[in-house]
């Protein structure tokens, strides 16, 4: 009979290898390979404890609990917003987006108007110095006497920071930067933003201390660093938008005190960061008279309703592979409705360039743009213009069939308040009638400007 052979796992990343080896084959960790069944680290040092009667576990009926969670808003409504309310005390908040993007900026704001509210705030800035950040305080008007900064690297010395000015309110920017002296490896690294991490956490707990955390992405744009820290944090919060565009979204992809589909919405102006708590005309262009290729949609972002004007270009190709251009909408997303326009509408798109936009750099991802997309292709391509009365969501199918979207009521109730008297929806049926009835409603708006004429 075989003897069986001791294997090794990685307890990192859970990699198996027949003999030990010093480095993981799969994370390229050095001294996480141990002997399956083993005990390591911590756990082999572990001897039973007695309980206190106090400590003993209860039946979940049986156990205390405060009814409400005390949120304490920052001051930055549409931050707020997406937190659910505000800080609550004890929380880790971890704010992550790319380079440049202005995360830094949003929490200086964060940071500035909490402290004029009277909280004493610590703002430890790993990446800039003091004078850095005093610089951009006093363009952005953040000057005030209860925001204290520090320039610290080192986890010790943060400690010490927290110990010395006793805050209501820390922020870290950025955790990535930040490293400690006990854990081997290069600030960055899995094990120290796992024991950076780990310890600020820590510390707010105990203090119940709100804790905001600036955090790298990578090329994909996920989060920097081992996944562990988006599972140890309470809310992740995402900053997204275009450099060359002034518009800002912040969304929560957790929140362990409120919802996840809310939205911020921020523009970045000269002065710093600005909240913009009615962001509908962003997105619409200001022409006054109706122009041929141009429709616009209803698309929400988190449980706002934002109408989104879409813009089409559709011009005879001169070359034997028609281009196809987008900007704002997903391209594949794009290629499937010109194909159930030339098949079920009978648009002929295959030898056209055809050039889809987006008003204001807002990027679309839902398929309820779908039908907006495809008014406005086809009224690129009989260069025939829509009325300025109307409106259009849902999706379309290969069929060619429109189906309903969700939050069709909240689209319908901001497209009236916006003053689009004509939507044209999943009550259409087919992109054929949608089509017709697009056209025929900016047939009956040029007959009564003609009539209203003479």
């Amino acid at each position: 009979m075989a003897k069986n052979t001791p294997g090794f796992r990685c307890s990192e990343c859970g990699w198996t290898t027949a003999k030990w080896a010093g480095r993981c084959g799969e994370c390229q960790a050095w001294g996480t390979v141990v002997e399956e069944g083993a005990k390591t680290g911590i756990l082999a040092k572990v001897t039973s404890v007695n309980l206190s009667a106090d400590a003993v576990a209860k039946p979940i009926t049986e156990v205390s609990f405060s009814s409400d969670a005390s949120h304490t808003p920052t001051g930055v409504n549409e931050f707020d917003r997406v937190l659910g309310g505000g800080i609550v005390p004890g929380a880790t908040i971890l704010l992550s987006g790319e380079p440049g993007v202005g995360k830094s900026t949003l929490l200086l704001e964060v940071a500035a108007r909490a402290a004029k509210s009277g909280t004493k705030v610590l703002y430890v800035s790993a990446e800039e110095s003091v004078s850095q950040v005093r610089l951009r305080a006093s363009r952005t008007g953040a000057l005030t006497e209860n925001l204290y900064l520090a320039a610290e690297t080192d986890l010790g010395t943060v400690l010490a920071q927290i110990e010395a000015v006793n805050p209501g309110l820390l922020i870290v920017d950025s955790v990535q930067t930040v490293a400690s002296a006990s854990v081997e490896g290069l600030a960055g690294g899995p094990s120290q933003v796992r024991e950076v991490a780990s310890a600020l956490i820590r510390v707010a707990k105990n203090r119940e201390l709100p804790l905001l955390l600036v955090g790298h992405v990578t090329k994909d744009g996920t989060i920097a660093g081992p996944r562990l820290l988006e599972h140890l944090v309470d809310v992740v919060c995402q900053f997204e938008g275009d450099r060359q565009t002034a518009l800002r979204f912040v969304r929560a992809l957790k929140n362990r005190f409120g919802p996840t589909d809310e939205v911020g919405c921020f523009e970045m102006t000269g002065e710093g960061i600005s909240e913009v708590p009615d962001p509908s005309g962003l997105f619409m262009s200001r022409s006054a008279t109706p122009v041929s290729g141009t429709c616009v949609t209803v698309a929400m972002e988190g449980r706002r309703a934002l109408p989104v004007e879409i813009q089409a270009l559709v011009v005879a190709s001169s070359t034997a592979n028609p281009r196809r251009v987008t900007n704002g909408v997903d391209s594949s997303r794009v290629a499937m409705l010109l194909a159930v326009l030339e098949r079920r509408a009978g648009l002929k798109l295959s030898d056209k360039d055809v050039y889809v936009s987006t008003v204001g750099g807002v990027r679309l991802a839902e398929p309820g743009a779908d039908l907006a997309i495809a008014i406005a292709i086809a009224s690129a391509f009989h260069d025939k213009p829509i009325a300025p009365t109307v409106a259009a969501f849902g999706e379309i199918s290969l069929a060619g069939e429109v189906r309903p979207v969700a939050s069709g009521r909240q689209r319908e109730s901001e497209s009236t308040r916006l003053g689009f008297s004509t939507l044209i929806t999943d009550d259409s049926g087919s992109i054929r009638q949608a089509l017709a009835k697009a056209f025929d409603t900016a047939k009956d708006a040029r007959e009564r400007e003609i009539d209203a004429a003479f």
